[in-house]
């Protein structure tokens, strides 16, 4: 990827990927260099070009194109700014609180544009998460919501239920002529200034917004432009949540390329995935085309986003796939591969990879010419913190999907907890990170800040040490995931907090869960939940019963929900059983839709949990 920053056929001199390298090929990013600075760069040299296109499926079945020029959006953001300027003191935090279009991206940068610290957050009627929306807004009191004409009597009302000291001045987007934009005053931005916080998923905790900076962002798409391979004419396209991690930085990558992305909203994939796999094969008829999604993505597609018997699809030019965001299955990746090949999908499009809020977002993938890997380790050994590989048909094996290489100029190293001292290859631990990706800390939690992004490395490996490079007084964040270097490639094995312990044992949830949807083709793949709670907070047990007991709830798979389930159970109990010798204590079936996920869409086994040992998932099954 030579000149991955330099395309002598296009319409301007794009700077090249050296002029944010040092001598020793090391991301470095000016001062002074904002994410301000990549947008008025396209804004003043393209501004005709296409920057982002949105489907809208509200009101038409084949969507309604909606397409935003650079200079378009370089005159809303001029307005969108100066109105802000008008009613904020530089830093104040503005929440984007509008539905997913043109006006959330017009929102989100014109904040950070006036100044301000941008949030980017949900419309309120956004389903099941309303508790999620006033927890962030009390914690990020921001001055300003942006909205828009849709949504603002939504976003009143919900602004009307807060403590009215805090209630936030509502300003709708598309109400702002472009006039106003007469008046707005340029702000000199500090590469090292927060431009937005992001909020994590809440999947282990509650929601807290990770502070990121223009050098974080600046330098986390040069990032993943040298480890994805993918250079400047890229498209690409995305129906992730604008507010999550993964979906916001697709927007942002478009900042910083200059290209485009054409996107749609959650829930047009959801309902028909087809959209995502026909959008896909119309922008690769203009050359490589990117996107990125979680694993369910790959399982939903394969199930209800087939191509219509007779279409003619042409996925060739699909050179990338990021998978990340949730566990990534080896299985799912070979039924999407399966399904689509016939429409020339390339094996090697899928990447799994590694990311989190924390770290802007990306940490690690697979190289471009690369298929995904996978290895197959021993499962007792596993527990105990051994990656032993074993023969695929091995009766204890467990498939381990490779995220590839940490990017460049940033660090992960594995750690073992207890003694803060790098574990060698093979050796499972925390995955601790460094670099200038990391985010600044958490918003106005100070002693969180230093537990989580102020750590040291008591001692690094005397050779083959993954730190080598990374200064010896460097701070280092935690990342709450474990993981493990096999053959070079880093392997996610799991959350710490979700780690199952049954009579010393380890067992990851993710592995028990697949193993249960393996049981029968009645359970719905990737709807499973598994977690432990006391043994004496399960029916029937005494008071005075201690350690823990394991409960699987599964949602119910397409058809499945009028026939007698205690055969499914018992497939499921005898699969567990045999498998990861583990007696369960309760398995419950559901309806689809049952088990709680995070706004990014991940399974929220601490939420499955509560309404388990509340009784609010009905009837237990023994």
């Amino acid at each position: 990827m030579a000149d991955a920053f330099r395309n002598e056929g296009s319409r301007f001199d794009r700077p090249e990927l050296t002029d944010y390298l040092d001598a020793d090929g090391s991301i470095v990013l000016p001062d002074g260099v904002s994410l301000v600075t990549f947008l008025d760069r396209h804004i003043d040299s393209v501004g005709d070009a296409v920057a982002y296109r949105y489907l809208d499926y509200s009101h038409d079945a084949d969507g309604t194109v909606i397409e935003l020029t650079w200079g378009q959006l370089g005159t809303r953001l001029r307005a969108i700014g100066a109105r802000l300027q008008q009613v904020t003191t530089r830093g104040d935090r503005v929440a984007i609180l509008a539905p997913q279009g043109i006006d959330y991206i017009v929102g989100f940068f014109a904040a950070i544009k006036a100044g301000d610290i941008a949030v980017p957050l949900f419309a309120p009627e956004f389903p099941g998460h309303a508790e999620r929306l006033d927890a962030v807004l009390s914690d990020a009191k921001p001055s300003v919501v942006l909205t828009t004409a849709a949504a603002a009597a939504a976003v009143a009302d919900f602004v009307r239920s807060l403590p009215r000291d805090s209630r936030p001045r509502i300003i709708a987007i598309d109400e702002v002529p472009d006039s106003v934009g007469a008046t707005y005053q340029p702000v000199r931005l500090d590469t090292d200034d927060i431009a937005y916080l992001q909020y994590t998923s809440g999947s282990t905790r509650a929601p807290v917004g990770v502070e990121i900076t223009h050098r974080a962002i600046g330098t986390n798409v040069l990032q993943m432009v040298i480890s994805t391979g993918i250079d400047w004419d890229i498209r690409s396209v995305s129906w992730l949540p604008l507010y999550h991690d993964m979906g916001l930085l697709m927007i942002v990558c478009v900042a910083v390329f200059g290209t485009q992305v054409t996107l749609m909203s959650p829930a047009a994939f959801v309902r028909r995935p087809q959209r995502w796999i026909r959008r896909l094969a119309a922008e690769s008829k203009h050359g490589p085309t990117f996107a990125a999604a979680p694993n369910f993505a790959f399982e939903l597609s394969v199930e209800r986003g087939l191509p219509d018997e007779g279409e003619d699809l042409d996925l060739t030019n699909v050179v990338s796939l990021i998978n990340g965001s949730e566990p990534v299955r080896i299985t799912s990746m070979e039924k999407f591969n399966t399904a689509f090949a016939p429409y020339g999908l390339p094996s090697t499009a899928i990447k799994p990879s590694y990311g989190m809020a924390e770290a802007t977002l990306f940490v690690s993938t697979i190289d471009l010419s690369a298929a995904a890997t996978v290895v197959y380790l021993d499962r007792e050994q596993l527990g105990a913190g051994h990656a032993v590989p074993v023969p695929r048909d091995a009766p204890n094996a467990i498939a381990s999907v490779g995220c590839g290489r940490i990017a460049r100029s940033q660090w992960g190293v594995i750690v073992d907890t207890e003694t803060e001292a790098e574990l060698p290859d093979g050796e499972v631990g925390e995955i601790w990170l460094h670099g200038n990706n990391i985010g600044r800390g958490y918003w106005g939690r100070r002693e969180e800040t230093n537990q989580v992004f102020g750590n040291k490395l008591q001692r690094r490996l005397a050779t083959g040490s993954h730190a080598e490079g990374a200064p010896s007084d460097a701070t280092w964040l935690r990342t709450g995931d474990l993981g493990v270097y096999i053959g070079g490639e880093l392997h996610i094995t799991g959350r710490i907090k979700d780690l199952i312990i049954v009579d010393g044992r380890n067992h990851y949830p993710q592995d028990i869960e697949a193993t249960t949807a393996e049981a029968s083709p009645k359970v719905r793949s990737g709807y499973v939940a598994a977690f432990s709670v006391p043994a004496n907070e399960v029916p029937g047990a005494s008071a005075d019963e201690v350690g823990e007991r394991v409960v699987i709830v599964a949602e119910r798979a397409p058809g499945a929900g009028r026939g007698d389930p205690q055969p499914v159970i018992d497939d499921i109990r005898a699969a567990v059983s045999r498998r990861h010798s583990l007696p369960l204590a309760e398995v419950l079936l559901v309806a689809a839709g049952v088990i709680p996920r995070t706004t990014s869409g991940k399974l929220a086994r601490r939420a499955c949990r509560a309404l388990y040992l509340s009784g609010e998932l009905g009837h237990r099954n023994h």
